[in-house]
């Protein structure tokens, strides 16, 4: 086995249980985080001479991962941005929730994908607010809003009553001018 056959496989071995978990929370369904999770250590084999730093392995797999996952988003439907200022409500008066995995994920999946990213990172994978701007190319700022705007934006729908949650995902067709949205100043809710 040649070096950077031998550094991939130590790449999966260390880092596909975690790809996969970041696969999971992004697709919402099992297959599909196997057969993302699956490209990117494909796309990584065959762009290993692009990675110039192995101490950035991780965070470039990631990246490898999202732009895949997003690629696909944009070859079967639109992505709806949306601000989160507009769903936020009170915070709940409790710092206890009672919900599944599943309520989770399914809010999770209704979150817009910029804010669902950051999100998941930061929580689910621990990276830092630095690695999370670099992979997403944003300001620091930036991913600190939208966390915070995820996070009230999970905390109300995970403890609202039998709140609907929004899609985040629409068929092209029901999108009639959907591409636009209103600028918004970015704001800690």
């Amino acid at each position: 086995m040649d070096s950077s056959a031998s550094k991939l496989a130590d790449l999966v071995e260390r880092y596909y249980a975690l790809l996969y978990r970041y696969a999971c929370r992004l697709t919402g369904c099992e297959a599909d985080a196997e057969d993302l999770t699956q490209h990117a250590f494909l796309t990584a084999q065959a762009k290993w001479h692009q990675l110039q730093d192995e101490s950035k392995a991780k965070s470039w797999l990631f990246t490898i991962a999202r732009n895949a996952y997003l690629k696909e988003l944009r070859g079967t439907c639109r992505i709806v941005t949306a601000e989160l200022d507009e769903f936020s409500g009170p915070a709940p008066d409790s710092g206890r929730f009672d919900f599944d995995s599943e309520q989770l994920q399914t809010v999770l999946n209704s979150l817009p994908e910029e804010f669902r990213t950051p999100l998941i990172l930061f929580y689910f994978e621990e990276f830092s607010y630095r690695d999370i701007a670099e992979q997403m190319d944003v300001p620091v700022g930036t991913v600190m809003s939208r966390l915070a705007r995820a996070k009230a934006y999970l905390r109300q729908r995970l403890t609202a009553p039998a709140a609907a949650t929004i899609a985040h995902r629409l068929p092209a067709a029901t999108l009639s001018g959907a591409g636009s949205r209103a600028a918004a100043p970015m704001r800690a809710p």
